[in-house]
């Protein structure tokens, strides 16, 4: 389960299985058996074992399982891809140790840091986003008796995804967290009041990560406000109160290089990979996506875990301005069980984006 390369050579009694829909059990020697599937045709001339079901198609308001796996073991790597125009209308799951609820449950850009609908690479150690669309999550996900991914296609289109998955299956995980990632949005923020990352969890573990797709909805800078950490007995003041929205994802000064404006980046914990500009037309408004994973900075918590982020920017006199932005908000974290609260279920209207590529819709 260590990603630390001098493990490398340090012998397990585990095994390797990979969940895909060439093989879709990740049973020893199921792989490349199928007859029928989306690539039966293309396959034709050649016949079985010759890339027959390499995907699957979701049907609109249907949950496909993308894996289901008994036993202990930890999800070591998950690859993924669709087409772009679903990154926002697919709900990813994930759900540990037979609990009836999910502990990861985010639209499926998102959890990928791609919450607009538009490409940007990402070279972080946890989250690798390649052209055009190659989704990899290097997340552990350990479990202890079992785990279930689903992705659930809440539009009104099918959806073609490939994925496969890749599974350490035994050892003793019974000290491990499980991973839970929450979604949320404000859109646009309540007037003078915090955007909640997350709120009302119980339990031992550790924050490792945050992902925010920010829209601006007013000129000016807008990222002024503090990242706030609220733990165990923490009530009306934080533990620990970052010094700016920027500052809390490694940039500085506005992400503003002189000359060339906001600059975008990618680092192995941290980055603003996506700055999405106006075009003129109906792309008004400026657009970012932002990333930190806390992995070799664990926030650790006791007992409760509170994490809200306010929207500021300036205005005459030199006094703060507070905004209304567009905030969305992935939060991921390490629990001592597999199900915590969480908000409402992201729907299709909640997940909506408008990337400004056409007008009203002609009659």
């Amino acid at each position: 389960m260590s990603s630390d390369p001098g493990s490398l050579a340090r012998l397990r009694r585990t095994v390797t299985r990979s969940i895909s829909p060439e093989n879709p059990d990740g049973a020893p020697g199921g792989g490349g058996r199928a007859t029928e599937g989306t690539g039966a045709h293309s396959a034709r001339d050649l016949g079985r074992g010759w890339k027959v079901s390499p995907s699957v198609d979701v049907a609109a308001g249907e949950t496909l399982t993308l894996g289901g796996i008994d036993g202990a073991g930890v999800i070591t790597h998950l690859w993924i891809t669709t087409h772009t125009d679903h990154w926002r209308t697919l709900v990813l799951r994930a759900y540990w140790d037979g609990a009836e609820e999910p502990a990861i449950e985010v639209p499926y850009g998102d959890f990928f840091c791609q919450g607009w609908g538009v490409f940007s690479q990402v070279s972080s150690q946890m989250i690798a986003v390649n052209p055009h669309g190659g989704f990899n999550s290097y997340w552990p996900m350990p479990f202890r008796t079992g785990a279930r991914l689903t992705l659930e296609n809440v539009s009104e289109q099918p959806a073609r995804v490939y994925f496969q998955i890749t599974v350490e299956q035994g050892g003793d995980h019974s000290r491990d967290g499980c991973l839970h990632a929450q979604w949320r949005r404000s859109n646009p923020l309540e007037d003078r009041t915090p955007h909640v990352i997350v709120d009302g969890v119980q339990g031992h573990g550790q924050y490792v990560g945050t992902y925010l797709a920010w829209g601006a909805n007013s000129p000016g800078w807008w990222g002024e406000g503090e990242v706030k950490f609220y733990l165990d007995d923490d009530e009306e003041f934080p533990t620990i109160c970052g010094t700016g929205t920027e500052d809390y994802f490694g940039g500085a000064w506005n992400f503003d290089v002189p000359g060339a404006g906001y600059t975008p980046y990618t680092t192995p914990y941290l980055g603003m990979p996506q700055v999405i500009r106006p075009d003129g037309l109906y792309a008004s408004q400026q657009r970012f996506g932002m990333y930190r994973w806390h992995v070799a900075d664990p926030i650790r918590f006791a007992s409760a875990l509170r994490v809200d982020v306010q929207a500021l920017g300036w205005r005459s006199g030199g006094r703060y301005l507070p905004l209304r932005d567009d905030i969305a908000s992935t939060a991921l974290f390490y629990l001592d069980a597999p199900v915590a609260a969480r908000p409402p279920a992201p729907t299709a209207d909640a997940m909506e984006i408008h990337t400004g590529t056409g007008g009203a819709p002609r009659a």
